[in-house]
Protein backbone atom coordinates (compact mmCIF):
# COMPACT_ATOMS: atom_id res chain seq x y z
CA UNK A 1 0.00 0.00 0.00
CA UNK A 2 1.35 3.54 -1.09
CA UNK A 3 2.35 5.40 2.12
CA UNK A 4 -0.50 8.36 2.18
CA UNK A 5 -3.18 6.33 0.93
CA UNK A 6 -6.57 7.55 1.37
CA UNK A 7 -5.19 11.00 3.02
CA UNK A 8 -5.62 14.70 1.95
CA UNK A 9 -3.28 16.71 1.37
CA UNK A 10 -2.86 20.74 1.43
CA UNK A 11 0.61 22.48 0.27
CA UNK A 12 0.60 26.19 0.33
CA UNK A 13 3.34 27.21 -1.60
CA UNK A 14 3.20 24.31 -3.96
CA UNK A 15 3.45 25.48 -7.85
CA UNK A 16 7.08 25.50 -8.06
CA UNK A 17 10.23 24.26 -6.38
CA UNK A 18 9.93 22.74 -3.28
CA UNK A 19 6.36 22.05 -3.07
CA UNK A 20 5.42 21.24 -6.47
CA UNK A 21 8.16 18.29 -5.98
CA UNK A 22 6.30 17.48 -2.71
CA UNK A 23 2.96 17.74 -3.79
CA UNK A 24 4.09 15.20 -7.18
CA UNK A 25 5.67 12.71 -4.77
CA UNK A 26 2.83 12.97 -2.45
CA UNK A 27 0.27 12.41 -4.84
CA UNK A 28 2.33 9.31 -6.53
CA UNK A 29 1.95 7.74 -2.48
CA UNK A 30 -1.42 7.57 -3.00
CA UNK A 31 -2.65 11.61 -1.57
CA UNK A 32 -5.19 13.65 -3.01
CA UNK A 33 -3.17 17.13 -2.89
CA UNK A 34 -4.55 20.45 -3.26
CA UNK A 35 -1.52 23.26 -4.40
CA UNK A 36 -1.58 26.52 -3.59
CA UNK A 37 0.20 29.49 -5.42
CA UNK A 38 -0.15 33.55 -5.60
CA UNK A 39 0.64 33.75 -9.26
CA UNK A 40 -2.29 32.55 -11.60
CA UNK A 41 0.38 32.43 -14.27
CA UNK A 42 2.65 29.57 -11.96
CA UNK A 43 -1.20 27.97 -10.90
CA UNK A 44 -2.91 27.55 -14.74
CA UNK A 45 1.13 26.12 -15.23
CA UNK A 46 0.69 23.79 -12.47
CA UNK A 47 -2.56 22.66 -13.54
CA UNK A 48 -1.87 21.76 -17.00
CA UNK A 49 1.41 20.11 -16.02
CA UNK A 50 -0.39 18.12 -13.20
CA UNK A 51 -3.76 18.16 -13.95
CA UNK A 52 -3.92 14.87 -11.01
CA UNK A 53 -2.93 17.49 -8.64
CA UNK A 54 -5.80 20.48 -7.32
CA UNK A 55 -4.30 24.02 -7.82
CA UNK A 56 -5.82 27.09 -6.54
CA UNK A 57 -4.38 30.40 -6.35
CA UNK A 58 -4.56 31.87 -2.95
CA UNK A 59 -2.71 34.63 -1.50
CA UNK A 60 -1.01 33.38 2.16
CA UNK A 61 -0.48 36.93 3.30
CA UNK A 62 -4.17 37.33 2.83
CA UNK A 63 -5.93 35.85 5.84
CA UNK A 64 -9.45 36.04 4.45
CA UNK A 65 -8.07 34.43 1.37
CA UNK A 66 -6.54 31.57 3.47
CA UNK A 67 -10.22 31.30 5.29
CA UNK A 68 -11.51 31.10 2.20
CA UNK A 69 -9.16 28.24 1.08
CA UNK A 70 -9.88 26.47 4.35
CA UNK A 71 -13.58 26.67 3.70
CA UNK A 72 -13.09 25.40 0.16
CA UNK A 73 -10.70 22.66 0.98
CA UNK A 74 -13.63 21.36 3.63
CA UNK A 75 -16.62 21.62 1.42
CA UNK A 76 -15.04 19.77 -1.46
CA UNK A 77 -12.73 16.92 1.10
CA UNK A 78 -14.00 17.29 4.22
CA UNK A 79 -10.82 17.30 6.03
CA UNK A 80 -7.22 17.81 5.51
CA UNK A 81 -4.56 14.89 7.08
CA UNK A 82 -1.48 16.62 6.35
CA UNK A 83 -1.03 20.38 6.11
CA UNK A 84 2.55 21.40 4.54
CA UNK A 85 3.12 25.42 5.01
CA UNK A 86 5.65 25.72 2.64
CA UNK A 87 4.36 29.65 1.16
CA UNK A 88 7.05 32.14 1.98
CA UNK A 89 9.33 34.92 0.32
CA UNK A 90 12.70 35.87 0.09
CA UNK A 91 14.08 38.90 -0.17
CA UNK A 92 17.73 39.98 1.04
CA UNK A 93 18.69 43.89 1.78
CA UNK A 94 21.59 45.35 4.36
CA UNK A 95 19.74 47.32 7.05
CA UNK A 96 20.61 50.82 5.76
CA UNK A 97 18.44 49.82 3.00
CA UNK A 98 15.00 47.74 4.30
CA UNK A 99 12.21 49.99 5.29
CA UNK A 100 8.81 48.91 6.83
CA UNK A 101 7.27 47.65 3.39
CA UNK A 102 10.48 45.06 2.44
CA UNK A 103 9.90 43.96 6.37
CA UNK A 104 5.81 43.71 6.45
CA UNK A 105 5.75 41.56 3.12
CA UNK A 106 8.19 39.02 4.63
CA UNK A 107 6.65 38.76 7.65
CA UNK A 108 2.87 38.81 6.54
CA UNK A 109 3.63 36.04 4.32
CA UNK A 110 6.44 33.98 6.41
CA UNK A 111 5.05 34.13 10.09
CA UNK A 112 1.34 35.80 10.14
CA UNK A 113 0.05 33.76 6.98
CA UNK A 114 1.75 30.80 7.91
CA UNK A 115 0.54 31.20 11.30
CA UNK A 116 -3.39 31.66 10.41
CA UNK A 117 -3.33 28.83 7.89
CA UNK A 118 -2.37 26.80 10.51
CA UNK A 119 -5.13 27.89 12.82
CA UNK A 120 -7.88 27.63 10.21
CA UNK A 121 -6.73 23.72 9.31
CA UNK A 122 -6.47 22.73 12.21
CA UNK A 123 -10.40 22.43 12.86
CA UNK A 124 -10.94 20.47 10.05
CA UNK A 125 -7.68 17.95 11.13
CA UNK A 126 -8.47 14.34 12.25
CA UNK A 127 -6.37 13.46 15.36
CA UNK A 128 -3.49 11.88 14.26
CA UNK A 129 -2.20 14.38 11.16
CA UNK A 130 0.90 16.36 10.00
CA UNK A 131 1.90 19.55 9.92
CA UNK A 132 5.27 20.43 8.21
CA UNK A 133 6.35 23.81 8.66
CA UNK A 134 9.15 25.21 5.72
CA UNK A 135 11.81 27.11 8.09
CA UNK A 136 15.43 27.56 6.35
CA UNK A 137 18.89 26.92 7.73
CA UNK A 138 18.78 30.59 7.39
CA UNK A 139 17.33 30.71 10.81
CA UNK A 140 20.73 29.42 12.70
CA UNK A 141 23.05 31.71 10.43
CA UNK A 142 23.97 35.03 10.33
CA UNK A 143 24.67 35.87 7.05
CA UNK A 144 24.74 39.46 5.69
CA UNK A 145 21.58 40.96 3.96
CA UNK A 146 18.86 38.10 5.12
CA UNK A 147 18.09 39.61 8.71
CA UNK A 148 14.54 39.77 8.07
CA UNK A 149 14.41 36.87 5.97
CA UNK A 150 16.13 34.89 8.65
CA UNK A 151 13.92 35.82 11.18
CA UNK A 152 10.83 35.12 9.75
CA UNK A 153 12.17 31.31 9.61
CA UNK A 154 13.25 31.66 13.17
CA UNK A 155 10.06 32.78 14.04
CA UNK A 156 8.37 29.76 12.24
CA UNK A 157 11.04 27.27 14.04
CA UNK A 158 9.32 28.57 17.22
CA UNK A 159 5.96 28.16 16.13
CA UNK A 160 6.94 24.41 15.56
CA UNK A 161 7.60 23.82 18.65
CA UNK A 162 4.95 25.56 20.95
CA UNK A 163 2.09 24.33 17.89
CA UNK A 164 3.58 21.00 18.37
CA UNK A 165 3.01 21.04 21.96
CA UNK A 166 -0.49 22.43 21.75
CA UNK A 167 -1.82 19.55 19.34
CA UNK A 168 -0.11 17.28 20.57
CA UNK A 169 -3.00 16.10 22.87
CA UNK A 170 -4.79 15.54 19.29
CA UNK A 171 -1.68 13.00 18.33
CA UNK A 172 -0.68 16.38 15.48
CA UNK A 173 2.41 16.44 14.80
CA UNK A 174 3.90 19.19 14.06
CA UNK A 175 7.79 19.43 12.21
CA UNK A 176 9.96 22.02 10.78
CA UNK A 177 11.68 21.47 7.72
CA UNK A 178 14.69 23.82 7.38
CA UNK A 179 16.42 23.49 3.85
CA UNK A 180 19.53 24.96 3.10
CA UNK A 181 20.47 26.21 -0.65
CA UNK A 182 17.99 24.28 -3.21
CA UNK A 183 17.59 24.86 -6.77
CA UNK A 184 13.84 26.79 -6.56
CA UNK A 185 13.00 29.74 -8.66
CA UNK A 186 12.96 31.71 -5.25
CA UNK A 187 16.53 32.96 -6.05
CA UNK A 188 14.85 35.34 -9.25
CA UNK A 189 13.15 36.50 -6.70
CA UNK A 190 15.14 37.84 -3.56
CA UNK A 191 15.71 41.43 -5.37
CA UNK A 192 19.49 39.94 -6.19
CA UNK A 193 20.70 40.27 -10.02
CA UNK A 194 21.89 37.54 -12.03
CA UNK A 195 25.37 38.48 -11.48
CA UNK A 196 24.39 38.88 -7.35
CA UNK A 197 22.47 35.28 -7.51
CA UNK A 198 25.33 33.61 -8.96
CA UNK A 199 28.14 34.91 -6.77
CA UNK A 200 25.61 33.97 -3.92
CA UNK A 201 25.36 30.15 -5.12
CA UNK A 202 29.06 29.95 -5.78
CA UNK A 203 30.10 30.97 -2.31
CA UNK A 204 27.84 29.17 -0.93
CA UNK A 205 29.02 26.04 -2.60
CA UNK A 206 32.03 26.37 -0.90
CA UNK A 207 30.30 26.65 3.00
CA UNK A 208 28.19 23.26 2.48
CA UNK A 209 30.06 20.31 3.29
CA UNK A 210 28.65 18.38 0.55
CA UNK A 211 29.94 21.33 -2.40
CA UNK A 212 26.72 21.56 -3.96
CA UNK A 213 23.11 23.20 -3.60
CA UNK A 214 20.50 20.91 -3.30
CA UNK A 215 17.64 19.35 -5.70
CA UNK A 216 13.63 20.18 -4.94
CA UNK A 217 12.98 16.62 -5.25
CA UNK A 218 15.84 15.76 -2.06
CA UNK A 219 13.32 18.17 -0.26
CA UNK A 220 10.32 16.47 -1.02
CA UNK A 221 11.69 13.10 0.33
CA UNK A 222 12.41 14.41 3.64
CA UNK A 223 8.57 15.74 3.87
CA UNK A 224 7.21 12.35 2.64
CA UNK A 225 9.72 11.12 6.17
CA UNK A 226 7.54 13.52 8.07
CA UNK A 227 4.04 13.30 6.48
CA UNK A 228 3.91 9.22 6.69
CA UNK A 229 7.36 7.92 8.56
CA UNK A 230 7.79 10.16 11.65
CA UNK A 231 5.16 9.01 14.06
CA UNK A 232 6.79 9.50 17.02
CA UNK A 233 8.49 12.74 16.25
CA UNK A 234 6.81 16.03 16.78
CA UNK A 235 8.06 19.61 17.73
CA UNK A 236 11.28 18.49 15.72
CA UNK A 237 13.64 19.83 12.69
CA UNK A 238 15.37 18.44 10.12
CA UNK A 239 18.09 20.44 8.66
CA UNK A 240 17.83 19.13 4.57
CA UNK A 241 21.61 21.12 4.05
CA UNK A 242 24.12 19.24 2.30
CA UNK A 243 25.57 19.60 5.94
CA UNK A 244 25.30 23.34 6.35
CA UNK A 245 24.46 24.43 9.98
CA UNK A 246 26.10 21.15 11.55
CA UNK A 247 29.43 21.18 10.20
Amino acid sequence: MSKLSGKIALITGGTTGIGAATAKLFQSEGATVIVTGQNPATVEAARVQSPEIEAVVADQSNTITTKTLIERVRAKHRRIDILFVNAGVAHFAPIENVDEEFFDRQFAVNVRGAYFVIKHAVPIMPDGGAIILTASTAASSGAPAMSVYSASKAALRSFGRTLAAELAPRNIRVNTLSPGPIKTPIFGKTGLSQEQIDGFIEGIKTRVPLGRIGNPEEVAATALYLAADATFMTGGEIVVGGGLVYV
